[in-house]
């Protein structure tokens, strides 16, 4: 996973409430295995109204109660490959919100009128070492728990997050107790 420190650029508005991951990937994608391929059918749905246009941005700016529903992790990763890689809303599915923290996608909790108000500003920057998002000359503060911020400054998944107690899960190995018979390959 690569760090994320800051963040900057365009802002993509999506001026929509409770988007659950259904609407975010509908069922019939979730067929890959793999984290990519699933952008190009991020809001499959939506995609075939007319008039229908989501600029790709490195910011979604979005309505309250984002990522609701299911909790597939398909949504954090259709949107992280479509190319958002901070989304900011007023409140997000608590699920959905830690799933986009385990894989590098930075949810952003702002009050409502600040979410319009970077919406409105059409670009921004997230600083997540600074724990501020900036917009149209101004500054708002917003939070993000010790631990996820230390994981995304970091870039360490819950992969590396294991890879970093290699030493230790080895010397567990070679020293825990095997009681009863000890089956080999001979």
């Amino acid at each position: 996973m690569e760090p994320v420190k800051v963040i900057s650029g365009g802002v993509t508005a999506l001026k929509r409430a409770d988007v659950d991951t259904d609407q975010i990937i509908p069922k019939q994608f979730l067929k890959r295995i793999e984290r990519t391929g699933f952008g190009e059918f991020l809001f499959y749905d939506w995609a075939q109204q007319p008039g229908w246009s989501l600029p790709k941005n490195p910011i979604l700016a979005t309505g309250p109660n984002f990522g609701c529903g299911s909790s597939r992790e398909h949504a954090p990763w259709a949107l992280q490959d479509y190319g958002f890689k901070a989304i900011v809303a007023s409140s997000f599915a608590d699920i959905f919100f830690s799933n986009c923290t385990k894989i590098g996608l930075l949810p952003v909790v702002l009050p409502e009128d600040d979410v319009r108000a970077v919406m409105d500003a059409g670009e921004a920057e997230i600083d997540l070492e600074a724990l501020e998002v900036r917009f149209g000359g101004r500054s708002v503060p917003f939070e993000l728990d010790a631990e996820r911020r230390h994981r995304l400054i970091n870039g360490l998944d819950d992969i590396a997050l294991t890879l970093q107690k290699a030493d230790d899960i080895s010397t567990y190995e070679r020293e825990r107790e095997r009681p009863g018979p000890v089956t080999l390959n001979l």
